[in-house]
């Protein structure tokens, strides 16, 4: 069963638009597509409404605020009973280190993306926290030496 909502050339190009500059106004985004703001307007409404817009966001820097050390924790679980892998993800979600969570098929049941101040902040967060935690067996870390690319979303080329 696929999720996929048909849409055409013209959300097709607000997504893209939006995807790039959250911020601009409609009137902005209707010049660019080539609308009239009210119809644009019902277009973006009807895009959130249906959930492929999901939000907008601010892309922080996280050297800014002080974040130096990303790290990719693969978790490995010693239940992958639904409710057991239900709950991992429910605790994931309250860690506020956790940035993004995937479950995955294969010797890893999740791709954790972490993030903390220094070195020293993330040995606590994993040995207090994620090591520790109920039902997992096994943590193995990846430390990020830098970000090669960052792009938000996904690629947006009209049908």
């Amino acid at each position: 069963m696929s999720n996929k909502v048909k849409l055409d050339t013209i959300d097709h190009r607000i997504l893209r638009d939006l995807q790039e500059d959250g911020r601009m106004t409609n009137v902005e985004l209707a010049k660019r597509i080539g609308i009239s703001a009210p119809p644009c307007l019902r277009r973006v409404r009807a895009l959130e409404e249906k959930q492929v817009i999901r939000g907008y966001h601010a892309d922080v820097n996280p050297e800014a605020l002080g974040y130096s050390v990303v790290v990719f924790a693969f978790v490995g679980l010693t239940s992958q009973a639904e409710h057991d892998l239900q709950e991992f993800e429910s605790m994931a979600r309250e860690w506020d280190e956790v940035r993004e969570c995937y479950m995955l098929v294969g010797e890893t049941d999740f791709l954790m993306k972490i993030v903390a101040e220094d070195w020293d902040a993330f040995q606590v967060f994993l040995t207090t926290r994620l090591t520790s935690a109920e039902n997992v067996s096994h943590v193995k870390t990846a430390l990020v030496i830098r970000e090669g690319k960052h792009e938000i979303g996904v690629p947006i080329t009209p049908p």
